[in-house]
């Protein structure tokens, strides 16, 4: 089968593979029928990913129909609808107990999918430990609106839990990308007063304000003076950054009021310093890392509720033999691209 492909030295391209096989009792075949494109796709063919695999399928953005399921596997049946976690996790070891499972202490723990093990952009693609990585489409929920599911929504509904997000609070989102609108759209949830996101970029601001409309769009020039200013304490409660970069950060500690709660949700590409001595007493947690995305059940309830829908998020589609062209609008960020759908 053909597979798009991590080549090093910053490139990518198609090579033709065998298709996946069960090779564990836990493990499930899926046939591929939707993916997308993750901006940590981008940070793998920069190099900026160490542990991904040279030749590796990438792709951990997905949903598709099961066909074919280890000898342990009960829960589910060839022919099941499934969206597929970014993370697989056994949900044994000390940290998959706990719910971190991105820690997940297996060898094909945590993010592998993609990354070190063959991914979604291919026909078919072979998932360990389906029974905690797959979940259920429930009836009437389209591929497009479960697309997003185990990876990007699930960063913003873990950011959003992690920030501890209290009614009446005000939440900040630095970031109007599609992980920052999933985070102010799971923050808004929480029942806050208001979630404002700053996004640099006006063409980002005017999408946010047309198809999500509960979030308040802010450029940078100014955010930190608006925050205070509508907020009770001087500052966010709340701060959630997803945007990934030095100004951002700085933003984040800056804008948030005295004992809040700073969530990065960013990956960075350089290291970050806090400058400690000026923050003395200001009393933040700061919560950081990779997604824990074990909560695609719980998204996926709240898009058949109709309370959460970020397919809007998908601005582009794509022909499977296209994807080189959807690699390259999405690394461009041309026509107003957000995200990329990729059909089977």
């Amino acid at each position: 089968m053909k597979a798009f492909c991590y080549l090093g030295n910053g490139k990518l391209g198609w090579a033709d593979k065998p298709e996946p096989k069960i090779t564990d009792a836990r493990d499930a075949i899926v046939r591929v029928t939707m993916s997308s494109i993750c901006t940590s796709d981008l940070h793998i063919k920069g190099g900026f990913v160490p542990r991904a695999k040279l030749g590796v399928t990438l792709g951990h953005e997905l949903v598709g129909v099961v066909e074919q399921t280890g000898r342990s596997i009960s829960g589910l049946r060839a022919g099941d609808r499934v969206a597929v976690n970014v993370e697989t996790f056994c949900g044994e070891c000390f940290f998959c107990r706990r719910g971190w499972v991105n820690n997940c202490e297996s060898d094909e723990g945590g993010w592998a999918i993609g990354c070190r093990i063959d991914g979604a952009q291919a026909k078919y693609i072979r998932v360990p430990f389906a029974d905690t990585g797959l979940t259920l489409i429930p009836d009437g929920v389209t591929d497009k609106q479960a697309l997003l599911t185990g990876d990007v929504l699930a960063t913003g509904y873990w950011a959003a839990t992690l920030a501890e997000i209290s009614e009446g609070d005000t939440v900040l989102v630095i970031g109007g990308g599609p992980v920052g609108i999933c985070c102010g759209e799971c923050a808004r949830l929480k029942g806050p007063a208001r979630v404002i996101v700053c996004e640099a970029d006006a063409g980002r601001r005017r999408f946010i304000a047309e198809h999500f409309p509960a979030l308040t769009a802010v450029p940078p020039s100014g955010a930190v003076e608006y925050v205070r200013n509508v907020s009770a304490h001087g500052g966010a409660d709340a701060v959630i950054e997803a945007a990934g970069s030095a100004q951002s950060f700085e933003m984040a500690y800056t804008a948030a009021r005295p004992n809040a709660v700073v969530v990065i949700a960013a990956m960075y590409e350089s290291g970050m310093t806090l400058p400690l001595p000026d923050m003395y007493g200001k009393n933040l947690v700061f919560k950081t890392g990779g997604v824990d995305g074990h909560y695609c059940k719980e998204e996926l309830s709240l898009i058949a509720e109709g309370k959460l829908d970020v397919s809007p998020l998908i601005t582009h589609v794509f022909g499977f033999k296209d994807l080189e062209a959807a690699y390259e609008l999405f690394s461009e960020r041309r026509d107003g691209v957000m995200k990329v759908g990729i059909t089977m």
